[in-house]
């Protein structure tokens, strides 16, 4: 029988808090502005501030959400680099996503191979 214990530190590391707002134009997306902060709750001048966008989408298999850091160093900034940064996450994620399919169909289990679920080359059990 399987152990289904979870051995994980799910505790938060206080070192590296920041405080998430997010700003929305209702039509194309977010971008969250995380400020660091210390765990008193003050600004954290030591980090930068950093800017995520997220944004869907539309395929003919449905919304595909992505999620991508914004280089900037204010909201406006992060406004206009909005879209470059949203095209750019896009192509990454379609280049994976062509990898992962060139990967499974590479992977494709031939009878008679090894790893195929049948017994190893050479052997004396033949299955017709």
């Amino acid at each position: 029988m399987a152990d289904d214990s979870v051995d994980a530190d799910i505790g938060m590391d206080s070192e590296t808090l920041y405080l998430e707002e997010a700003f929305t134009d209702r039509r194309m997306g977010t971008i969250q502005r995380l400020t660091p902060i210390t765990a008193d709750g003050e600004p954290d001048a030591r980090r930068p501030v950093v800017y995520v966008g997220q944004t869907q989408i539309l395929t003919p298999r449905g919304a595909l959400p992505l999620t991508f850091e914004v280089e900037a160093d204010s909201l406006r900034e992060a406004v206009s680099k909005f879209g470059a940064s949203a095209q750019e996450a896009l192509e990454t994620t379609m280049k994976r996503l062509d990898e992962l399919r060139r990967e499974s169909t590479s992977s494709l289990i031939v009878p008679g191979q090894p790893g195929a679920g049948g017994p190893p080359p050479g052997s004396a059990i033949q299955i017709p």
